[in-house]
């Protein structure tokens, strides 16, 4: 494995693994924001490990794989929540 496989975040695509959208629609930042703080002007910072992104017109969540170190439950959560729910990933190992 390469130095930039490696370092790749994990991502969780909002697409089931059957090709479906995977609803609701706003799940990536939902997901996301299990893992935000909310500062004092009401605005949601998300956590530098895990970020709601569009890829290719599709939503995501895209996970730094450093969260494995810092919070192995938090990474084993989403790693979960991808597979329960039959969502395609990359970078999953």
């Amino acid at each position: 494995m390469d130095d930039a496989t490696v370092n790749a975040p994990f991502i969780i695509r909002g697409i089931t693994t059957r090709g479906n959208p995977f609803r609701p629609s706003d799940w990536a930042d939902r997901l996301a924001g299990a893992f935000a703080v909310i500062d004092p002007n009401s605005r949601t910072n998300y956590s530098p490990y895990v970020q709601p992104t569009t890829l290719n017109g599709i939503r995501c969540v895209t996970v730094d794989k450093r969260l494995q170190s810092v919070d192995p439950n938090a990474y084993r959560f989403l790693r979960t929540f991808a597979e329960t729910n039959e969502l395609q990933t990359e970078n999953a190992d």
